[in-house]
């Protein structure tokens, strides 16, 4: 299917805030919904009308469900970003909702993001990319999971230091198969391992800035 030259557009804030579906908010480059169903054949049948909409629009959002509760996520990833088709399946999703009788929550609507100081983005991100896993290149200062499903990290400037004493750091848990590929992955990204007394259970590495994080697997637990 050929997309219109107008549905390929990136719209700006204004423009989303104007046209955007009730149920539906703005979140950085996306639109969020969250619904309370109450149970989760409801649950279940409103995510196979989305689904089908979907269908019909060639257009499909990430979905999440589980009991009584439903999460929508739209964005074109052709152009990261939101356009008319996302504000058209928002307001069919919204529709479709109404005739389902749930609630929208907009209070849990969120996306959660990493930030990480850095006085060199490129020096750094490909030890990221490389440690969660992420398939997507790099856009700008972010890195992203291309499923949607883990948060994007992004690299904000700051002046050249000496590597403080981190306040914190991501477990990155993997199955433990998968372990000693990730940590090999991180290493070869320009990663430096710190500790390895406790692998497979876990080991403890840094980026070439000092940042720690940890690949962490479920041997010996």
């Amino acid at each position: 299917m050929t997309i219109p030259e107008d549905d390929r557009r990136k719209l700006s804030v204004p423009e989303i805030s104007s046209a955007l579906a009730t149920d539906f908010r703005q979140v950085t480059g996306f639109l969020l919904a969250s619904y309370d169903t109450g149970d989760y054949d409801t649950a279940l049948a409103l995510v196979n009308a989305i689904s089908v909409a979907a269908a019909e629009a060639d257009h499909h959002p990430d979905l999440r469900f589980g009991w009584g509760r439903v999460d929508v996520r739209l964005a074109s990833h052709d152009v990261r970003g939101v356009t008319q088709r996302d504000l058209r399946l928002a307001a069919r999703i919204t529709a479709l909702a109404m005739q389902a009788g749930v609630r929208p929550v907009p209070a849990r609507v969120q996306l959660v993001e990493l930030g990480l100081d850095t006085w060199d983005a490129a020096e750094i991100m490909p030890f990221w990319r490389a440690i969660l896993g992420y398939a997507d290149p790099a856009v700008d200062d972010e890195i992203f999971d291309a499923a949607g499903m883990h948060p994007s990290v992004w690299f904000q400037e700051t002046d050249r230091h000496e590597p403080p004493r981190q306040r914190w750091h991501l477990d990155i848990c993997v199955p433990i198969d998968q372990a000693r590929a990730r940590v090999d992955a991180a290493l070869a990204a320009g990663g430096v391992l710190v500790n390895d007394q406790e692998a497979p259970s876990f080991w403890v590495l840094a980026d070439p800035q000092g940042n720690r994080a940890c690949v962490t697997s479920m041997a010996g637990r």
